[in-house]
């Protein structure tokens, strides 16, 4: 596992993960547009403040795509549920 150097405002990190390079800096550039998306939105907050709300502004994108896993899943299964009584039905 060979350490990607990725730029996050003004740091520079060599971060070792298990994915790969492309995916390290797609994720390294999305936590730098989200700093500068609160950045843009407040004013004289300290890196410390910007970084905790660009982190909450994450995790709520997270757990709403979590939501709307979940939900997808309930549809399908609902679906697959309906198509199972169908053939079922069918073979009576």
């Amino acid at each position: 596992m060979k350490p990607v150097r990725v730029r996050i405002r003004d740091h520079e990190y060599l971060i070792r993960s298990d994915e790969n390079e492309e995916q390290i800096l797609r994720i390294a550039g999305y936590v730098n547009d989200k700093l500068k998306e609160v950045e843009n939105l407040t004013e004289g907050l300290t890196e410390r403040k910007t970084a905790i709300l660009a982190a909450l502004h994450i995790a709520s994108e997270y757990f709403q795509v979590l939501k709307e896993r979940e939900e997808m899943l309930a549809t399908i299964r609902k679906q697959t549920e309906a198509l199972i009584d169908h053939i079922d039905s069918a073979w009576d």
